[in-house]
Parts: structure tokens; C-alpha cells; sequence
């Protein structure tokens, strides 16, 4: 199969990404808001995602599948993993909770943003699956991994800018409520 390489390192990046949702919610700790641990679910999720979609057709190849047979199976897999990991980021108590943390217009914006790579990302590869273009399966099914990898770099971008300030000793929060001095 072509781009064998090209597909590892994609899986590798994807890779990386699961290490900083891994290294965030560490560092969180255990006072991580709803939006937080949403936000490192989702990085960790499409950054799986690809990890999985980059390394199917690498394998599947090695059974001897090729042509649109090779793209077909990785396609469906690809789409059915994704719909996989939506419904069961949809369902978690902190996704009901993030979504009431924004107002509607944050919601429109956030999801006009992800459409933006969601929307392409599934397209190919339903024209994969449904075999519109076989001589463009390669690059269309790169495509969409390429697409989700972008697509986890955007949630980890928006994770770290919604991370809160670390609080220092001389925050007025962190003062001693005592009143008295501090000798």
C-alpha cells in the first residue's frame, strides 16, 4: 500500500495528542470543571479516532485487501468508530453540563468551527464507503484522517485557552481570611 509511512506518522501525532490530554488531566487534578473534563475527553477521543483510522488501512493491507475493497472496510470503520465516540461523548453528564456553561451563540460558534473539518472529514469518506471516486480513495481517505488530526489539534488549541489561571500565593482567593499577621 502507498503512504504506509505517511499514515504511521499520522498515528504518531494522534499519539502525542493523547499524551497532552493525558498530561492535562493529570495536571488538572481533581478540580477540573464539566468543560475541562469535556474538553480532554474529546482531545483524547479524536486523537484515538485517528490513531485507529490512520493504522486500519495499514493493517488491513497486510491481509491482502486492496483496491476499493481496502478503502470500503477502513471507511466503515473509520465512520462507525466516529459515531461510536460522538454518542458516547453525548452522553456524559459533563457534555449536559458544559453545554449549559455556554450560551447559544458559543454554541453556534463552537460548532460552526468544528463543522468546518467535521463536515469534509465525514464527507470523504462516505464518498469512500459509497465508491463515487475508487481512484481517489487513497487521497480522500487521507484526507479525512488528516481532517480529524486537524480537528484534534483545534479541541486541544480551545482546551488549553480554556484552562483557568493557576492561582498564586498573592491572589486575594488564596489570602488568609484571618485578619491577623502573618508572623
Amino acid at each position: 500500500m502507498q503512504d504506509t509511512e505517511l499514515f504511521l506518522s499520522l498515528a504518531e501525532i494522534a499519539g502525542v495528542f493523547v499524551g497532552f490530554g493525558a498530561l492535562i488531566a493529570v495536571r488538572g487534578g481533581s478540580g477540573s470543571g464539566a468543560v475541562e473534563v469535556t474538553g480532554i475527553r474529546w482531545v483524547v477521543s479524536i486523537a484515538i479516532w485517528v490513531v485507529v483510522a490512520a493504522l486500519a488501512p495499514v493493517i488491513a493491507s497486510r491481509y491482502d485487501i486492496a483496491g476499493h475493497e481496502l478503502w470500503l472496510v477502513c471507511g466503515l470503520l473509520a465512520l462507525v468508530l466516529w459515531f461510536g465516540v460522538w454518542a458516547v461523548n453525548r452522553r456524559t453528564p459533563e457534555m449536559w453540563e458544559t453545554d449549559k456553561a455556554y450560551t447559544r451563540a458559543q454554541l453556534a460558534g463552537q460548532a460552526a468551527a468544528y463543522s468546518l473539518l467535521t463536515v469534509p472529514m465525514l464527507g470523504a469518506l462516505i464518498v469512500v464507503v459509497l465508491g463515487l471516486f475508487p481512484e481517489q480513495e487513497p487521497a480522500l481517505y487521507l484526507t479525512a484522517v488528516g481532517l480529524g488530526l486537524f480537528l484534534g489539534a483545534l479541541t486541544l488549541l480551545f482546551l488549553v485557552f480554556s484552562q483557568r489561571r493557576p492561582q498564586t500565593a498573592s491572589d486575594p482567593a488564596e489570602l488568609p481570611a484571618t485578619g491577623g499577621s502573618s508572623a
